[in-house]
């Protein structure tokens, strides 16, 4: 899917695009995963947001509030961004997919397909100045790869002429706590960046 050229972030945001998107993405049916939904996740935070963070799918905490990372994992998502001097607020938090996968279980290649040009649309209308990719589901989605996390973190992407950095989930640092440094050079090379430009 080719990005098509985002509003710049000094101009006004695509009041019309801001005010369809959810819409669709609210009314999809395209995969089984809307039968079993009880919220869609569309994403939250700053429409003009310097940093977008990506993710994978809803988990059960976020299927039953409607909003992105809210459960444990968004718990240490949001002490990782208060430790650069972001607030929650200041950012924006979207996943790939925009419906909960049952039992939390991988998202599948045909959900992917069906929920990407929506993430494809907020990035443009967004048009941040950096993307975080949180963990191998929203990276292989982002950077249209199947090499190792640990082959793509540590160093500076690009997605579509937006820098990408790819890390770890944060729950699978709630699960693997002695990553959490590598995690936090990830994200002091993102602030990097982000100062630079």
């Amino acid at each position: 899917l080719q990005c098509m050229k985002a509003p710049q972030r000094d101009g006004n945001p695509d009041r019309q695009g801001w005010e369809k998107l959810p819409n669709e993405v609210l009314n999809c049916d395209q995969c089984s995963l809307a039968k079993l939904r009880r919220h869609v996740v569309f994403g939250a935070g700053n429409r003009r947001a310097r940093w977008m963070l990506v993710g994978e799918a809803p988990g059960a905490q976020e299927d039953k509030e409607g909003l992105p990372f809210v459960g444990r994992a968004g718990q240490l998502l949001n002490a990782m961004l208060a430790a650069l001097g972001l607030k929650r607020e200041e950012v924006y938090i979207a996943n790939v997919l925009k419906c909960r996968p049952p039992n939390n279980r991988d998202p599948r290649a045909e959900e992917v397909a069906q929920c990407e040009p929506f993430l494809v649309r907020q990035i443009e209308l967004i048009n941040p100045s950096i993307i975080i990719g949180l963990g191998r589901h929203a990276v292989h989605s982002l950077l249209k790869t199947d090499l190792a996390l640990g082959k793509l973190r540590g160093t500076k992407h690009d997605y579509h002429g937006i820098p990408l950095i790819a890390t770890y989930h944060p729950a699978y640092l709630l699960r693997s706590p002695q990553e959490k440094r590598k995690a936090w050079d990830d994200l002091r090379l993102a602030k990097s960046i982000v100062e630079a430009t």
